[in-house]
């Protein structure tokens, strides 16, 4: 008798709805959710086909590559406002890792403040083409992130830990005043405060952060937008009223947090 593979027939075929539906009475795969970092099977597999130099998805691959859904190409981003914007946020609460074939653009935010999660959410697919995916962290940190090649050059970001890196505002940046107001708009929506008290009539505008090239390119830029900032240790800050409420208005501070006010 002459042995037929059910998967190749018709999908109206009696034989190829039999063959479905007893799909779903065997147990999955041993290996279902494992990874070479869950499971050591999986991960002699994996050593054993990169030591013989198998890949497994070639082919499947390449066919991706031809339709435009694995992208092949990574031109540089467009130095406008909004690259500037999100550069100040990743400089904020951002974090860039690499691996071996990909990197990681990972933003963390406070769930307290969903308009610059949404505003994130829109630079990231308006700059990258690609919508991020979204999680929770712990207690109240919402995270969004893509995975991609060549983000860290492209935004001119060192991957890894922040605090080993001298961190800057990009140079194309300081050419206009609209570009830095874009990237100061991101670093204060990522690491800003905005306090107020009443009684004592004391206004406090400042932007918070331990890596000290950052705070003195942030500190540098108030200045020449005409303000009259003062640098701490770990923070740049704005004292007189009137600078603290031009300068909240100028980078929509209000719209995405309100300011603590103490009557």
């Amino acid at each position: 008798m002459k042995r037929f593979l059910p998967q190749l027939l018709p999908k109206n075929d009696p034989r190829y709805k039999k063959w479905k539906k007893s799909l779903k009475k065997r147990n999955p795969p041993w290996n279902k959710g494992k990874t070479k970092e869950t499971d050591l099977r999986v991960k002699k597999i994996s050593s054993t086909m990169k030591l013989k130099k198998i890949d497994n998805f070639k082919k499947w691959r390449d066919q991706q590559k031809k339709k435009g859904n694995i992208k092949t190409n990574y031109p540089p981003l467009p130095k406008n406002s909004k690259t500037a914007e999100l550069i100040g946020l990743v400089l904020g609460d951002g974090n860039l890792y690499q691996y071996p074939r990909t990197e990681q653009l990972l933003i963390s935010f406070n769930s307290k403040y969903p308009q610059i999660i949404k505003r994130a959410i829109f630079l990231v697919k308006n700059i990258f083409d690609k919508t991020p995916a979204q999680g929770k962290g712990s207690g109240n940190c919402n995270r969004i992130w893509i995975y991609e090649k060549h983000i860290s050059k492209r935004l001119g970001i060192p991957p890894g830990a922040k605090k080993n890196h001298d961190l800057k505002i990009p140079q194309w940046a300081w050419e206009s005043k609209k570009l830095l107001v874009s990237c100061l708009i991101g670093l204060y929506n990522a690491e800003g405060s905005y306090s107020i008290h009443l009684p004592t009539c004391t206004y406090n505008l400042g932007f918070a952060n331990n890596n000290q090239t950052l705070l003195k390119d942030v500190h540098q830029a108030l200045k020449i937008l005409k303000y009259t900032p003062h640098l701490r240790k770990n923070k740049v800050t704005l004292r007189r009223k009137n600078e603290t409420e031009s300068f909240a208005k100028l980078i929509k501070f209000k719209h995405y947090r309100k300011a603590t006010t103490a009557r």
